[in-house]
């Protein structure tokens, strides 16, 4: 068992490690991440994640259902619980709020998230991870961006506040990496077809994914100043262990397989994702803020994730 979690984790804070190492010894421009962010978001990762849900059998990604309702449930619990207790009681800005609940809910499953799932259940594991991406893309990303929006554009009202709402709505369904599974559940309900040369195309660019995503998240956070404090550490007991739990008591009242049940679990336990610090940066907002919590996530992460593959997966 511990050699399997060698085997699981090991390559991901490896590849992670090489980012981060990269990015402070500046041997990679780590401030300006637009063109790898670009590669795994706009090519590589919607390439990877429409290949595996087009593929799959229609009985296939019916079964994904509850999958996909249980992730976006525990997501939005965790993202309101975050965002309402900070503006409310800690006076933080909704802008910030809204993407700090945005790190803590949305897990880095692009990063953390598709090469566990590879390990652990082998090619079987993209779909469930592109149906869990895909809740957090068409639901928490959406939310995030237009409670930031609401934010920065509290002065205006009518009609151009609604306009510039609807138009960071459009901004954020038409990413390619929320399209990609989107069009690949559609094929998979339609039962269509995309050809084997379509499927090897695909395929080659979709092979990028896990490890430039990795890179990129140790680049990221190579940029990030860490501070220890308490909201950070509240962010991270809610990301590495509230939310798993949650998801578990969810699955344990609920009627779901065994198996959605442990990989509902399994990727709830990923940590934060990065998503928040590009956002502020975009935004240019606090990203420190998201930064820490996404490097105490991942660090903490080592212990949660090993423990939930040998409770989850013995065997």
């Amino acid at each position: 068992m511990a050699h399997t979690i060698l085997l699981a984790l090991a390559p991901i804070f490896f590849v992670m490690a090489l980012g981060y190492g990269a990015g402070r010894l500046h041997l990679v421009e780590n401030h300006h991440v637009d063109g790898l962010n670009a590669l795994v978001m706009n090519f590589a990762l919607p390439a990877s994640l429409f290949a595996a849900t087009a593929s799959a059998p229609r009985d296939e990604m019916l079964a994904q259902g509850p999958l996909f309702a249980i992730s976006s449930a525990v997501m939005l619990a965790v993202f309101f619980a975050w965002y309402y207790t900070q503006v409310l009681a800690s006076g933080t800005s909704k802008a910030d709020a809204s993407l700090q609940a945005l790190t803590i809910a949305f897990p880095n499953l692009a990063g953390v998230g598709l090469p566990i799932l590879a390990d652990v259940l082998g090619p079987a594991g993209t779909v469930p991870l592109a149906i869990v991406l895909a809740a957090g893309s068409i639901v928490i990303s959406p939310l995030s961006l237009i409670l930031v929006e609401l934010s920065l554009q509290k002065k205006e009202t009518g009609a151009a506040s609604k306009g510039r709402i609807l138009s960071a709505l459009g901004h954020a369904l038409t990413k390619p990496v929320v399209l990609a599974p989107t069009l690949g559940i559609l094929f998979s309900l339609c039962e269509l077809k995309t050809g084997r040369v379509a499927d090897a195309c695909l395929t080659l660019i979709g092979q990028a994914a896990p490890g430039v995503a990795l890179f990129l998240t140790g680049l990221v956070l190579s940029a990030q100043a860490f501070r220890l404090d308490g909201k950070v550490v509240a962010a991270t007991v809610a990301g590495n262990i509230v939310r798993p739990l949650l998801t578990a008591a969810i699955v344990f009242v609920l009627p779901v397989s065994a198996e959605t049940a442990k990989v509902a679990i399994l990727l709830a336990a990923v940590p934060s994702g990065f998503f928040g610090i590009l956002f502020a940066v975009n935004y240019r907002l606090d990203s420190a803020a998201a930064g820490s919590m996404v490097i105490a996530s991942t660090v903490l992460s080592i212990v949660t994730m090993a423990i939930a593959i040998v409770v989850l997966f013995p065997h």
